[in-house]
C-alpha cells in the first residue's frame, strides 16, 4: 500500500516538475522590427523597416526560390490614405550560401536587415500598419513568426532628420532623440560600416580561391594552352636583345592576363545586383536551358565531334598588335593568349562563373584572379627559366586524353542545369535513381577510357597504362562504386546536395521495407480511423500517424499508448537532417511504430481550414485561420516554445511524461528519450 502511494507520490512530482519547466521554457524572439518614414517629396514617403537580429540568428530574404523555406513578407493592412509605389525592396544587401538539405541557393540577412518601400500620401495623415510573417533559424532550431508594426506619414509635414518610430513589443509611436549634426552624421557613417565577413564565409571564399586555382592549373594542360608555352617563352626570348627586357615583358605578359580575367570577374560582380539577380541566374528556366547546352556542346567538341573555333579575326588583331613588341606587345599577346585559349578553358571559366554569381558580389573577382594566378604562372616563369623547358613533356596524345577527360566531367556537370529547371519549376521528371544511373555510366566510360578499352577519333594508340592514369581510373570506378547503392535508397551524404531530393527516389529500399513493417503490423499498432489531412501531408520513413492534435489524443487514449508530437516544417531544414539522420535508425523507427501515437504538427502550413475550425489565440488575441498558424498557436501556448524541430511526449492526460527534446542528431540520445517516456508512461498507467 506504502509502496503503491508513493508512486503516485513521484508520478505527481514528476508532473509538477515537468510542468514547471515546459512553462519556463523560453519563447524564441530573436528579431524585432520597426518602421519609420521618411519624406522624399511632395507627398511621397519612403517606409522604412528596419529588422535586428540578433547574434547566430538569421533572417531569410524577401526573395527566395520555389521548394525552400518561408521568405520575409510584408503586408501592409487596409492601406488608407496612401497607396504603395513599386516593389518593397532590400536595402541591407544579403548574404547567399547554398543550402544542401534544399539543394537550393538562399539569402539570408544576420545582425540586421532594412527594407524600403515608397507610398504616396492621398491625405494628411495616413497611418500605416505592417504585418510581417517570417522564418528565423540558428543553428538547432528554425522559428515561424508574425509581428506586426505601425508608423504615421503626414503629407503637410516639412522633411525632418527625425523619424517617429514603433517598435513591436507595444505598438506605439515613439519619437527618436533629436540628434545634432555631428552626431547625424556619426550616425549615418556608422550605419554604413559593412558588416564583416562571418568566418563560415571567409572559409568559403578561401576554398573558393582554392578551387579556381586547381581549375587554373587544369586549363594549362589542355590542347589549346600546353603547346602555348613554349611558343609564348621563345616569342619574349626572340624580341628582347637582352634578358632583363625578357623576364620584364614575361611579368606584364603574367600580370596582364590576371587583368583579363579578374575584369571578367569583374563585370560579374558589378552586375550581380543582388539576391534575385543570383536566383535568375542560377534557377530561371532560360538561363539554365542555355547553360546545359553550351556544356554539352563544349562536351561534344572535346569528344571530337566538332571543333570550337573563336573567330580568326579576333585573334589575328591581337596577335597582329603582339608583334610589335615591348610592354604593348606583352598586352596583346597575353590577349590572344586567353582569346585562342577560351575554346578550351571555356567550361571552366563558365562553371567557375556561375558558381560566384551566386555569392558574395566579391566571389566572382577572386574565382577569376585564383584562376587566372594559376594559368598565368608558368607561363612567366618558363620565360624567366627558359632552361626549364627541357623538363615539360612533349605535345602529343597525352593532351587529347586531357580533353577527353574533361568532356566527361563537364557533360557530368551539364546535368546540374537540368536538375535546378526540375526543381525549381517542381516538374518532378528527373528521378533520383535515374540521375544517379546516368552519373554512372558516365564514370564508367571514364574509366573504361583511362584504361584504354575506348578510343576517340583523335586518339593515339595506347602502348601501356601509366601510373598516374591508372589511379584516375581507380578513382572513377570508386565513384561508381560508392552511387551504386544510391540506387536503391541510400542517402549518399557526402555528394547529396548534388543529387535530386531522396522524395522523388522511385524505388527506396528502406523506405519499401519500412511501409511492409506497417502494413503487417497488428491491430494494436494501427491507426484508429483515417487520419484528416493525410492527402496532402505525410510523414517520413513510411511511418504511420496524424496531423491533427485532437483527432491523435483520442487514438492514443483508445490504444492506451503516449503521443508522440512532432513540432515541423516543410521548410525547417533541421527538422529534415532529425528525420534523415536520427528517425532513419531502425530502432529508432521500431520504437516510434511500437510505443507511440505520432502525430506531426506542421507549424508552416498555408492551408486555411473552414471558418468553424478557427481559433482566436489567447497569447495575441487574432484569429488564427490556417493549419500552420493553429499549430504554431498552440506550440506557443501550451509549451512556451516556438523554435522547431521540437518533440513532446504526453501521457493521455495531455501531461508531459518527460523533458521534451529539440535538435540533437545523437541517435543513442533519442533511443534514451523514446525509452524513458514510455518507461513513465507504463508507471503512470499501473
Amino acid at each position: 500500500m506504502r509502496k503503491k502511494v508513493l508512486l503516485k507520490f513521484l508520478s505527481l512530482a514528476t508532473i509538477g516538475l515537468l510542468s514547471v519547466s515546459i512553462a519556463s521554457a523560453q519563447m524564441d524572439d530573436p528579431v524585432r522590427w520597426s518602421a519609420t518614414t521618411k519624406k522624399v517629396e511632395a507627398n511621397k514617403f519612403e517606409v522604412i523597416i528596419n529588422a535586428q537580429i540578433d547574434e547566430g540568428w538569421h533572417l531569410y530574404s524577401t526573395k527566395l526560390p520555389e521548394g525552400g523555406p518561408l521568405p520575409t513578407t510584408f503586408t501592409f493592412e487596409n492601406p488608407q490614405g496612401y497607396k504603395l509605389i513599386g516593389e518593397l525592396k532590400e536595402i541591407t544587401k544579403s548574404k547567399t550560401e547554398h543550402d544542401d538539405v534544399f539543394n537550393l541557393d538562399l539569402a539570408y540577412f544576420e545582425d540586421e536587415a532594412k527594407f524600403s518601400q515608397l507610398i504616396e500620401v492621398t491625405a494628411n495623415e495616413a497611418n500605416i500598419n505592417i504585418n510581417v510573417e517570417f522564418q528565423a533559424c540558428y543553428a538547432d532550431k528554425c522559428i515561424y513568426l508574425e509581428k506586426s508594426m505601425s508608423t504615421v506619414a503626414k503629407a503637410d509635414a516639412k522633411v525632418s532628420k527625425d523619424e517617429q518610430e514603433v517598435t513591436t513589443d507595444n505598438s506605439e509611436l515613439v519619437e527618436t532623440d533629436k540628434l545634432s549634426p555631428d552626431k547625424i552624421k556619426e550616425k549615418k557613417a556608422s550605419e554604413e560600416v559593412p558588416a564583416e565577413e562571418s568566418p563560415k564565409e571567409e572559409e568559403s571564399m578561401w576554398w573558393f580561391f582554392l578551387v579556381s586555382f586547381a581549375a587554373g592549373l587544369a586549363g594549362l594542360l589542355t590542347p589549346c594552352v600546353f603547346p602555348m608555352i613554349p611558343m609564348t617563352v621563345s616569342f619574349f626570348m626572340g624580341k628582347q636583345q637582352n634578358r632583363a627586357n625578357a623576364i620584364l615583358n614575361a611579368f606584364v605578359f603574367g600580370i596582364s592576363i590576371v587583368a583579363i580575367y579578374t575584369s571578367l570577374g569583374l563585370l560579374v560582380s558589378l552586375f550581380n545586383l543582388g539576391s534575385d539577380f543570383a536566383n535568375t541566374l542560377t534557377s530561371h528556366w532560360i538561363t539554365n536551358t542555355i547553360f546545359f547546352l553550351l556544356f554539352i556542346a563544349f562536351a561534344a567538341s572535346f569528344f571530337g565531334l566538332f571543333e570550337i573555333v573563336l573567330p580568326g579575326n579576333l585573334a589575328n588583331k591581337t596577335d597582329s598588335k603582339a608583334d610589335r613588341g615591348g610592354l604593348i606587345g606583352s598586352f596583346f599577346l597575353a590577349l590572344t593568349t586567353v582569346i585562342v585559349s577560351l575554346s578550351c578553358v571555356g567550361p571552366i571559366v563558365g562553371a567557375l562563373l556561375v558558381e560566384a554569381a551566386s555569392g558574395l558580389g566579391a566571389k566572382p573577382i577572386i574565382g577569376m584572379f585564383g584562376f587566372s594566378l594559376a594559368f598565368s604562372i608558368p607561363f612567366t616563369l618558363f620565360a624567366i627559366f627558359p632552361s626549364w623547358l627541357n623538363s615539360l613533356p612533349r605535345s602529343g596524345g597525352w593532351m587529347n586524353s586531357v580533353k577527353v577527360f574533361l568532356g566527361f566531367i563537364v557533360l557530368a556537370f551539364s546535368l546540374k542545369f537540368i536538375l535546378t529547371i526540375d526543381q525549381g519549376y517542381q516538374l518532378d521528371l528527373v528521378s533520383r535513381e535515374g540521375y544517379i544511373a546516368i552519373w554512372m555510366s558516365i564514370f564508367t566510360l571514364l574509366g573504361l577510357y583511362l584504361l584504354g578499352k575506348i578510343k576517340f577519333k583523335f586518339d593515339s594508340d595506347l602502348q601501356h597504362i601509366g601510373v598516374f592514369r591508372l589511379f584516375l581510373a581507380i578513382a572513377s570506378f570508386a565513384f561508381v562504386f560508392y552511387l551504386l547503392p544510391g540506387l536503391f535508397g541510400a542517402p549518399l551524404k557526402t555528394i547529396s546536395g548534388l543529387l535530386p531530393p531522396e522524395s522523388s527516389q522511385s524505388f527506396n529500399m528502406a523506405s519499401n521495407a519500412n511501409v511492409n513493417v506497417v502494413v503487417n503490423a497488428d491491430d494494436r499498432n494501427s491507426l484508429c480511423d483515417e487520419p484528416k489531412y493525410a492527402d496532402f501531408l505525410h510523414l517520413p520513413h513510411g511511418l504511420q500517424g496524424y496531423f491533427d492534435y485532437e483527432q491523435a489524443l483520442n487514438c492514443a487514449r483508445e490504444k492506451k499508448k503516449p503521443l508522440f508530437i512532432d513540432f515541423v516544417g516543410h521548410t525547417c531544414a533541421n527538422c529534415k537532417v532529425m528525420e534523415s539522420q536520427v528517425w532513419s535508425d531502425p530502432r529508432v523507427l521500431e520504437r516510434l511504430r511500437r510505443d507511440y501515437i505520432i502525430v506531426a504538427l506542421y507549424v508552416d502550413d498555408r492551408t486555411e481550414l473552414p471558418e468553424s475550425e478557427w481559433i482566436t489565440s489567447e497569447r495575441d488575441g487574432k484569429v488564427k485561420k490556417t493549419i500552420g498558424k493553429i499549430n504554431a498557436d498552440f506550440q506557443a501556448t501550451r509549451f512556451n516554445v516556438n523554435g522547431q524541430p521540437y518533440y513532446v511526449l504526453l501521457d493521455n492526460d495531455e501531461k508531459p511524461l518527460i523533458e521534451p527534446k529539440g535538435y540533437d542528431l545523437d541517435v543513442e540520445a533519442f533511443i534514451e528519450f523514446l525509452d524513458k517516456g514510455v518507461e513513465e508512461f507504463n508507471k503512470r498507467m499501473n
